[in-house]
């Protein structure tokens, strides 16, 4: 069947123009305007933490806007393409197979810019520091949370964003009894925290279960104190699979916040002053996390709602007697367990995102 290119062009140019209506690449450029003037500052690097956020968010910036820019062009030269093919009967042919691949890629490349605006959370375009916690199944669970550990950072690394591995306890036989680690990205946060909840892993063996949670990384703006005598903190030596020492200090922090039980440990840094300052990071923004939610809770009640969806299982992964994933949120599935968990999740995690947009415009109704 011939690709009507007279309906298909106009249809991605109605996209494009949704798109940047929400983007907005005029105030893009105003914000790149004002980081380029504060990262041009002789006195920049006087902070170094403070530079490294103006430098990370002005990267960000500039590539969101060279995203749009490019694909507007995209759509141009696909244009052009097919007059091309018009004006030139002998070469028609080869021109509009060319064209077709480049539609098909455009389709998608503006399917996942059109997600993208739909992150529009108060936390969305932050960093993401997710936790894997293997639940019901022993062994097999522990297992489990390993191979969701090794599935998100294969996804990470397919895109090319980077990640840091800030903690990982060892279950004694196998895997892991939990795992916490930082990806840095552009709405890491936002694309991820679809994934917070409930995993089942079904296999020969009894069902096993890890869960999943994803918080955005706190940043300087937050403002999460924390008094010294809300603080239990203690120190241990890092350990590897099966328990084996890793080094021979008390590096590695486990900190807990005492009111609300909340445990963070860390062992990733080599000194003991670096993985606290991790560890306070990481406790900083579940707390920020929880007050969020508390205070969404009250909305809830205040409106009649209190039914909680956290920890409900959202995800299966059958391996036997048949091979399926499914998201039980949104129905996506698909055949190869294996590709999933090799990190080829952006169908799970581009699903989700329009499941919750729909869910909070129903919810507004």
């Amino acid at each position: 069947m011939a690709i009507e290119f007279s309906e298909e062009i106009p249809s991605l140019r109605t996209t494009m123009e949704n798109i940047i209506a929400v983007v907005q690449p005029d105030k893009l450029r105003e914000q790149i305007a004002e980081l380029n003037e504060k990262a041009a500052a002789p006195d920049l690097w006087d902070d170094p933490s403070a530079a490294q956020a103006v430098t990370s968010a002005l990267s960000h910036r500039q590539s969101e806007l060279d995203r749009i820019t490019q694909m507007s062009e995209r759509i141009d030269d696909l244009e052009a393409m097919v007059d091309m093919a018009a004006e030139d009967p002998d070469e028609s042919a080869d021109i509009l197979a060319e064209a077709e691949a480049d539609l098909e890629k455009l389709r998608k490349d503006l399917g996942d810019l059109e997600i993208r605006t739909l992150l529009d959370g108060e936390y969305d375009e932050r960093n993401a520091v997710i936790t894997i916690r293997s639940g019901a199944g022993g062994v097999d669970a522990a297992d489990f949370a390993e191979m969701l550990l090794r599935m998100y950072l294969r996804w990470a690394e397919r895109h090319g964003y980077p990640t840091k591995v800030m903690d990982t306890s060892y279950a004694e036989e196998a895997g892991l009894k939990s795992a916490t680690f930082e990806v840095q990205a552009p709405y890491a946060y936002g694309t991820l925290s679809v994934e917070a909840g409930t995993h089942r892993l079904v296999r020969i063996s009894p069902t096993s279960f890890a869960a999943v949670e994803v918080i955005p990384l706190i940043e300087t703006t937050d403002h999460i104190e924390i008094p010294e005598s809300e603080l239990k903190v203690d120190v241990f030596r890092s350990s590897g699979p099966g328990g084996q020492s890793v080094n021979t200090t008390d590096s590695a922090v486990r900190m807990t916040h005492i009111p609300t039980g909340i445990v963070v440990s860390m062992q990733d840094e080599k000194s003991q002053i670096q993985n606290r300052a991790a560890a306070l990071r990481v406790l900083q923004s579940r707390l920020l996390v929880l007050r969020h939610e508390e205070e969404q809770a009250k909305k809830k009640e205040l409106a009649g709602d209190v039914k909680a969806s956290w920890g409900d299982q959202m995800r299966s992964y059958v391996l036997q007697p048949y091979q399926m994933v499914k998201d039980l949120r949104t129905e996506y599935e698909s055949g190869n367990p294996q590709s999933v968990f090799d990190g080829d999740i952006d169908g799970f995690i581009n699903a989700g995102i329009r499941w919750r947009k729909n869910e909070q415009k129903a919810a507004q109704d």
